[in-house]
């Protein structure tokens, strides 16, 4: 199996083009191409298909082998790998993905694409189809979930719910680097009202136009960046009164602008898109 390692924003992944590849069982793949130890190392797998909706198919796995509706630095690197070895010449493509098809713009310089802007959709807020469930145990119709109350391993915080094509929960707080995510993280994920288990934000608000964020991913752990939760977080902030439309979003592993437009509701995150190598394994 050829692959090419990539990453946006040190979020990394094994990507696979399966225009020529045949993977039998991705699931298994995935838990032993992310392996840091024995494998080639990665957040997960990215294996590109054709696709009859769109330009191409973006099929994503995490590490654990679970999979996975949608990844905003995945996506951005698709862009990058179909354009940089020729699968297409357009600089606007839109991809198929679990979370709806996606539409980016890429720009190019020297021949490769060095940053991809990506249309990330209107974000879903209602609690049924984040899906986050009532304290019941069961569902509103049409429900927000706005600062809601939730206890954690004995505490008590406020969690904003988004989804961007995956389920999202967003903690803000006042300091996110000395949380001891490692110790918080699993049970923010396994928390019997996330029924499909979720993505965790927890966001610093520095000012109206930057805030800070660390993020603990289902299926991944921890990761040096989340596109989607980016833009999760940016949407939270601003549901929340505590940020403008536009928000530059500081990762672990560098900075993404995410815009939230008013008039069409839609989501825009802009950020680079790496090769770090490619193999045969």
């Amino acid at each position: 199996m050829r692959f090419t390692k990539m990453q946006g924003l040190g979020n990394d992944y094994v990507y696979v083009n399966c225009l020529e590849e045949r993977i039998e069982n991705p699931s298994e793949t995935a838990r032993a191409v992310s392996d840091r130890h024995f494998g080639i190392g990665s957040d997960g797998l990215i294996l590109i298909r054709p696709s009859e909706a769109a330009d191409f198919e973006m099929e994503m796995y995490n590490a654990d082998g679970s999979g996975g509706e949608m990844c905003g630095n995945g996506i951005r690197c698709v862009a990058k790998y179909v354009y940089d070895y020729g699968l297409t010449d357009k600089t606007s493509i839109s991809v198929e993905t679990l979370g709806g098809i996606k539409y980016l713009d890429l720009t190019v310089e020297n021949g490769k694409v060095a940053l991809v802007r990506v249309d990330m959709g209107i974000p879903e807020l209602r609690a049924e189809a984040i899906p986050i469930l009532c304290e019941t145990g069961e569902e509103e119709n049409g429900r927000k979930v706005i600062r809601e109350p939730i206890v954690v391993d004995g505490m008590e915080y406020q969690m904003t719910g988004v989804s961007m094509g995956n389920p999202h929960a967003v903690f803000f707080l006042e300091d996110v680097k000395g949380l001891d995510i490692e110790k918080i993280g699993p049970k923010f994920e396994n928390h019997e009202r996330f029924p499909k288990r979720i993505n965790t934000e927890f966001v610093r608000v520095i000012d109206r136009e930057t805030i800070e964020m660390r993020v603990w991913e289902r299926g991944s752990g921890e990761t040096l960046a989340c596109g989607t939760g980016a833009c999760a977080a940016a949407v939270a902030a601003i549901l929340n009164g505590l940020a403008e439309r536009r928000v530059t979003v500081k990762l672990l592993g560098g900075d993404l602008l995410i815009e939230w437009e008013e008039e069409t509701g839609k989501v825009y995150m802009t950020g680079p898109a790496v090769t770090v190598f490619e193999g045969e394994i």
